[in-house]
């Protein structure tokens, strides 16, 4: 489909691309990866034919289509959102518009026949490529697509230039995706997308026709959509199969052997420079030193990425807060005529580590500024738990940073004096190097301005983080010192992230915020999608709290059922046959004289044999079904007396200390949860069902 041909790409002396030749296939899907400042960007505006290179060429066929999205800078203004999206179907567009000033000539008598005529057939023609062209279908496509990426119906007649600079992004990444060029060029499309809008996408791509080559800084994404990687690095690109995170793995191995083969280099240019140097004045090996001497010119050094230091970091030690950390009760919150929340309660506890999910607009980042304090309900309460210490990422931190100070003294100004030896790796594993750390911050971007908020937040004390979009305008690498350190963290954590895999790794429990409310889903954002994709299961859920209030009840029912011992039901669904019943196991020596006679009593006893025959029968179901529901409740009491010694031990002061230790108790209390759940569930069907037989 496309290839570059020795293509080289300079900036001043910088190269970015070096002879590099490179090859896409139709329908593939690629991801671009490199360090910060490689060229990918340069690299996707050159083959959307924005830039030129310095030398080599992009061979492409003449009919291709090529579609770019870049990271930011698109406005729109004029027209409203749902003729601005249309206007990818132009072509199309414009054929409807044709077809109806055909329409309305052609109900013109004054023309004459001969142009009827050809205007009939321009119209028939117009019209078989409009069909052809799925034209009736142009407004289906495009609200789909347009609520896919979270825009409302509501939104669909607002004027484009009301739209905020994300949702701008968000404008022309749809006329793109509808548009459907043969090559896709997406720089950083999830930048502006919530997690909603970042899984439809993923679904989008995975079934796009035509090939797409994307840059993301987002890991799960990638390994959502991409089947190759190639990777920018010294000047070229290499290519590796399958998703980021086996390019991660093979790459980590080439540089490896990358770096072994760089040493063992040195290690023989030194030893012959050596010799070289040893005998250069002896006549005697002359001709030994020239062939060396022109050996080690024809030598090609090995190059090598630089090594970017990966650093772990651990928080600094702060006391422990209370059991309750946070409580929001019966809270409402209201901007004009525009209720965000009503009636809202939210508890966390010590050791919770909860994202919040949800649509863009529906009050997140509200929820984020109720809990850390800076805003105050309009009704209800805000309660703090005891030892409290707490830091609030915002996601306009960049903006609160002092603009005077220094990014080094940034750093030191308030954090303790035992993690100031830290401050310089911190700085490097964000990115600020060398003499960076000695710019003001006033003359740092936007970007730069984020990764010194969350380094600044690293090293500073608390029990309790609020984070509301901290990856923001991190790269992969920033993004994995962040992950490491808040995995390590032995505090309560709260967030908000679009990015996949950083929810993937933290969450233990899940808030969904939406329609005045926030909803609570125990479990991994992997389980919470999985139950939402299965409503029933959120009856189970509700069975389980239902359980809990009536422990008592059961308990005492387990212990009867454990007196008198467990009975486990047939598999028919029948309770175990007393001998006499009907269909009773029949005595092996009984003679058929014996058989006779019992046959000849049956028949005279008649309908009143059939009604006990019956009444029996539906005596061994009931007796089976009691049997069943003492069964379930024994297990629901033994679950709850499980979960009551699990929470007993999760009580137990520095049980959060050792994360390693504690998530495998935290999974089996959730585990026990829903399966009390799932048993209540059973039960109040079988209680029903004994209550209809009951009055029948």
């Amino acid at each position: 489909m496309i290839q570059l041909s020795e293509l080289t790409k300079s900036f001043g002396d910088r190269a970015l691309l070096d002879h590099v030749t490179w090859q896409i296939d139709d329908r593939e899907r690629v991801g671009l990866c490199g360090a910060n400042g490689a060229g990918k960007t340069t690299l996707l505006r050159m083959m959307a034919g924005l830039d030129e290179p310095d030398s080599g060429a992009i061979l492409k066929p003449a009919a291709l289509t090529a579609g770019y999205l870049p990271q930011d800078g698109l406005s729109h203004a004029g027209r409203t959102l749902f003729e601005e999206v249309s206007s990818a179907f132009e072509a199309l567009l414009a054929m409807k518009a044709e077809m109806h000033a055909l329409e309305a000539r052609l109900g013109d008598p004054s023309i004459p026949e001969a142009e009827h005529e050809l205007m009939l057939t321009r119209y028939s023609d117009l019209q078989d490529r409009f069909r052809h062209g799925d034209g009736y279908g142009i407004e289906l496509k495009t609200a789909t697509v347009l609520q896919g990426l979270g825009f409302k119906a509501s939104d669909f007649h607002r004027s484009t230039d009301t739209f905020s600079g994300g949702w701008q992004m968000r404008i022309a990444l749809a006329k793109l995706l509808l548009g459907q060029p043969n090559l896709l060029l997406l720089d950083e499309p999830t930048n502006h997308l919530d997690l909603e809008a970042r899984n439809w996408l993923e679904t989008y791509l995975n079934e796009y026709p035509y090939a797409v080559i994307l840059v993301s800084h987002d890991r799960f994404f990638l390994d959502a959509v991409v089947t190759r990687i190639a990777d920018l690095t010294l000047r070229t690109l290499t290519d590796y199969v399958g998703t980021y995170s086996d390019y991660l793995v093979e790459h980590h191995a080439r540089i490896e052997q990358l770096r072994k083969a760089k040493r063992e280099q040195d290690e023989e240019v030194a030893r012959v420079k050596m010799f070289i140097d040893r005998f250069r004045y002896q006549a005697t090996k002359a001709s030994q030193v020239q062939s060396r001497i022109k050996a080690l010119e024809k030598v090609v050094p090995i190059e090598v990425p630089p090594e970017r230091k990966r650093i772990h970091f651990n928080f600094p030690v702060c006391a422990k807060s209370g059991r309750t950390v946070l409580e929001l009760k019966h809270a409402r919150k209201a901007y004009d005529d525009l209720v965000v929340f009503n009636n809202l309660t939210v508890h966390i506890e010590r050791g919770d580590r909860i994202a919040l999910v949800g649509p863009n607009g529906v009050g997140k980042s509200t929820l984020m500024r109720m809990l850390s304090g800076e805003e105050a309900p309009d009704a209800g309460q805000r309660l703090d738990g005891h030892h409290l210490v707490m830091q609030y990422f915002a996601q306009d931190e960049a903006t609160r940073l002092d603009p005077a100070p220094t990014v080094y003294e940034t750093l030191a100004s308030g954090s303790p004096n035992d993690m100031v030896p830290a401050i310089r790796n911190i700085l490097g594993g964000f990115l600020f190097s060398g003499d960076d750390v000695y710019k003001p911050v006033r003359v740092l971007s936007g970007g730069e301005r984020t990764r010194l908020a969350v380094a600044r937040m690293l090293l500073r004390p608390s029990n309790t983080l609020l984070l509301d979009e901290p990856t923001n305008h991190l790269d992969l690498d920033s993004k994995e010192v962040l992950l490491d350190a808040l995995v390590d963290y032995g505090g309560t954590l709260v967030f908000v992230s679009h990015d996949r895999y950083f929810v993937e790794r933290l969450a233990t429990k899940i808030i969904e915020v939406g329609n005045g409310t926030a909803l609570a889903y125990p479990g991994t954002y992997k389980e919470f999608l999985w139950h939402k994709e299965h409503p029933q299961a959120r009856e189970g859920r509700e069975g389980s709290a239902r359980g809990h209030a009536g422990g008592q009840a059961r308990e005492r029912a387990a212990g009867e059922a454990s007196a008198s011992g467990s009975r486990q039901p047939e598999a028919t669904g029948v309770g175990p046959r007393r001998h006499g019943e009907r269909g009773a196991p029949r005595e092996s020596k009984k003679s058929r004289h014996h058989q006779g006679i019992a046959a000849q009593v049956e028949n005279d006893r008649g309908p009143k044999k059939r009604a006990d025959a019956e009444a029996r029968r539906r005596s061994r179901v009931d007796r089976a079904r009691r049997t069943q529901i003492d069964e379930l409740e024994s297990r629901i009491a033994d679950c709850e007396h499980a979960i009551r010694e699990i929470e007993r031990t999760m009580a137990t002061p520095g049980f959060y200390e050792d994360r390693a230790a504690a998530q495998p108790i935290i999974d089996r209390h959730q585990a026990l949860m829903w399966t009390v759940g799932d048993l209540m569930r059973q039960w109040e069907q079988l209680q029903s069902a004994d209550i209809a037989a009951a009055s029948t």
